[in-house]
């Protein structure tokens, strides 16, 4: 807090100083000090570089007066990592979106497919389905429908497997993604192997937990845990409320109690109460067995028609996204309310197909947990948006240093929003449409949103990678 004060009294002597960007009179929040209070910042070659109670000189101004100035939301499981859909993240005041569950096959070449042509930051981690869909052959493209869905590895195909990932990690993977629901005859020994190489790279491995039936659930929870003990590896389960159901309370609870004991797990939630997959997957491989009410809870995406055992039939058959309404609002809140698990959104976006957490999951905490229902605390919920994920991310990436903070030093990654009228709108109809209440998101130092609207011709979106390690 010293080297706070000591750089804003140094701006407010500075009277020559000629900032790129000012951003004044708003209420600047910053979760890692603590500080909450009016202040304008001054940013220079998309750095923040003076943080003064007083007013500053720059080259543009954005006045923020009765607004929130907060860092940029980090968003660690974000699947529509593309032109489109950046433009929608941006709207919620994502300005790092991170695809890490799935991942990639191609680390090179996922980076070069963005590379000065990105409006927001952006990651990938090294995608075990992907890697094992290609060591054994399977045709599927974004999810396994052969081997690598129904059957364990030989032991060549998982030295491959490991071999894969581990070259996934030089090229500079930002994580290990694993959507164990999607690869179910993956042993409990391969998903070991691949913890055992992240823990090598001091890497973060982001896991879609296993489907395990009832009265076993928390095998696939313990699998997770055990894994992150055995090898070192850090864990991060994703949207454990739409994993565990009723049971996030007891999944939160050994998460709780395997921190207590200096284990690295960490876990994510997003605010919405329905889920959304394609219909293929191997999670609704047993659906011939299901009940006709089971049905009810499911709807065709493009059309929202609720489905029966007859549609759900054919609508397999043809492949595409559907909504599984699979969740209670209560056990959300108190997901939502939980010091434990950081705000992400599983963003999904495809031919303007997708669901409303990929263009509302921010403004949705900001406006209806905090302001409506006072679940959390503003200050709370920016945590929960910023500093913990950048935290998460930081061992590994050391650019995440940078993110998730307003400080001296800090990239200029910011958001001004409005906290009495902020709220998302978007519906499983029209799932891109931006929120209200977010009115500018600067990303490194340059303006991308300016009051509500879009910004043309501007990319100041960078690579958050890991380091690059010679082959072997």
């Amino acid at each position: 807090m010293l080297s706070l004060l000591t750089a804003c009294s140094t701006a407010q002597r500075d009277d020559t100083a000629v900032y790129d960007l000012v951003i004044l009179n708003g209420r600047v929040m910053d979760p890692e000090s603590g500080l909450d209070s009016v202040r304008a910042l001054g940013i220079i070659d998309g750095s923040v570089r003076a943080m003064s109670p007083q007013s500053l000189t720059g080259r543009d101004t954005l006045d923020a007066r009765g607004m929130v100035v907060a860092p940029g939301f980090i968003d660690l499981h974000q699947h529509a990592q593309d032109t489109a859909g950046y433009r929608v993240e941006v709207l919620d005041g994502t300005t790092t979106a991170l695809e890490l569950e799935g991942g990639t096959l191609d680390i090179d070449a996922w980076y070069d497919q963005r590379a000065g042509t990105s409006i927001i930051n952006h990651g990938v981690s090294v995608g075990h389905d992907a890697v094992r869909m290609q060591v054994m052959h399977d045709s599927g493209t974004s999810t396994p429908i052969g081997a690598a869905k129904s059957r364990a590895s030989t032991e060549a195909e998982l030295a491959q497997i490991v071999a894969t990932v581990d070259r996934g990690f030089r090229r500079g993977a930002v994580a290990a993604g694993m959507l164990i629901e999607f690869t179910p005859a993956a042993t409990p020994w391969e998903i070991l192997s691949v913890f055992k190489v992240a823990a090598s790279y001091g890497a973060a491995v982001h896991v879609h937990m296993r489907d395990v039936d009832a009265p076993y659930y928390f095998l696939e929870i313990e699998e997770v845990i055990a894994a992150s003990a055995a090898t070192g590896a850090s864990a991060h389960i994703v949207h454990i409320q739409s994993s565990l159901g009723e049971d996030t309370p007891k999944g939160l609870a050994l998460i709780r109690g395997a921190r207590q004991r200096t284990l690295d797990v960490t876990t994510e939630v997003y605010p919405y109460t329905a889920a959304m997959s394609e219909i293929e997957a191997a999670g609704y491989d047993d659906w011939q067995s299901w009940s006709d009410k089971k049905f009810t809870r499911f709807e065709w995406a493009q059309t929202g028609e609720r489905l029966t055992r007859t549609s759900f039939a054919k609508y397999r058959a043809i492949g595409g996204m559907i909504v599984y309404y699979n969740n209670t609002e209560d056990i959300v809140a108190a997901a939502v309310r939980d010091p434990l698990t950081m705000i992400a959104s599983d963003g999904i976006l495809s031919n303007g197909i997708g669901h409303p957490r990929v263009a509302g999951t921010f403004a949705r905490v900001l406006g209806k947990y905090v302001r409506e229902q006072h679940t959390l605390t503003l200050m709370d919920a920016l945590r929960k948006m910023t500093i913990e994920p950048a935290k998460r991310m930081e061992r590994r990436v050391s650019a995440m240093t940078h993110k998730g903070r307003l400080n001296i030093g800090a990239d200029a990654d910011v958001v001004v929003f409005d906290p009495q009228t902020i709220l998302d709108r978007a519906t499983y109809r029209e799932p891109t449409l931006p929120p209200i209440g977010l009115r500018d998101v600067v990303v490194n130092g340059v303006i991308v949103v300016r009051n509500g609207a879009m910004r043309a011709g501007v990319f100041p979106g960078r690579a958050m990678r890991g380091p690059l390690v010679a082959e072997k």
